[in-house]
């Protein structure tokens, strides 16, 4: 199996255009390529401090010849041009309910049986803690992986917040900046491979996910991480939006959907 003739055509047809706008606005530093499972499905974990890491991450996976899929906000699928290029791509329209979740599932599954790599932030949402480390994270990822067996590589990245700032009206292109991404080893979830997909079971993975992604970005950021996750909810912050800051719940603006609603 693989990516059709015309999802291929159409990644091809937006790299070109994608790819010299980021070796223009940012530097990179890749390391970890050589960790990525080859020809295989893969879920990709990778922490989430600005908006544009959907691009920075797909830059990457595109290069090592990873198809990304993203999960996307039903919505979008229904807007001209855009929707028809997420169908052509293969992203994953995800809705609130059941039985879209459902489909949802069925797509992501779909791509891994095409070796593509599915990308899902384990937080859920970029992240609220202060100074920018891998909050408590949602149980999305872990699900997946438990139902599918495929491989969770995670992946941290840090920088891109300097060119657009979180939740940023604007970028900051001078001075040139610098984005640094490390992949680690597979999350080794075996353990819990046919343990029922209880709460336990999936704060277990996820936590172990959350776990690796933490210290790979504190090997970027040359830092010690925070001994305790920040937690929104026990913050009496927003889960959602951009004023996360205020109690209660916000509606997530259109874009890639981050959470756990598969």
């Amino acid at each position: 199996m693989g990516e059709s003739r015309s999802s291929r055509a159409m990644f091809t047809f937006l790299a070109c255009w994608v790819r010299p706008t980021m070796n223009a606005l940012l530097g990179k530093e890749w390391r970890g390529q050589e960790r990525l499972p080859r020809g295989t499905g893969m879920i990709v974990c990778p922490n989430h401090v600005t908006e544009i890491d959907p691009i920075v991450v797909g830059h990457f996976l595109y290069n090592q010849g990873i198809m990304p899929h993203f999960l996307a906000k039903a919505s979008l699928f229904s807007v001209p041009v855009i929707g028809s290029i997420l169908r052509t791509i293969k992203q994953i329209p995800v809705e609130r309910s059941t039985a879209g979740a459902n489909r949802s599932l069925d797509a992501a599954r779909d791509a891994l049986a095409d070796n593509g790599g599915i990308v899902i932030y384990p937080e859920g949402t970029l992240t609220r803690d202060p100074d920018m480390w891998p909050m408590k994270g949602r149980s999305g990822a872990a699900r997946l992986a438990l139902q599918t067996g495929a491989p969770v590589v995670p992946l941290a990245q840090w920088g891109a917040q300097d060119l657009f700032p979180r939740y940023a009206t604007r970028f900051h292109p001078v001075p040139r900046k610098h984005v640094r991404l490390l992949v680690g080893e597979p999350v080794d979830l075996s353990d819990l491979q046919d343990a029922p997909l209880t709460r336990a079971t999936l704060d277990t993975a996820t936590n172990r996910i959350l776990d690796a992604v933490t210290a790979l970005l504190a090997e970027l950021r040359g830092e010690e991480a925070p001994e305790e996750r920040w937690d929104p909810t026990a913050k009496q912050q927003k889960s959602t939006g951009r004023h996360f800051e205020e109690h209660g719940d916000a509606e997530t603006p259109p874009g890639p959907v981050t959470g756990d609603q598969l």
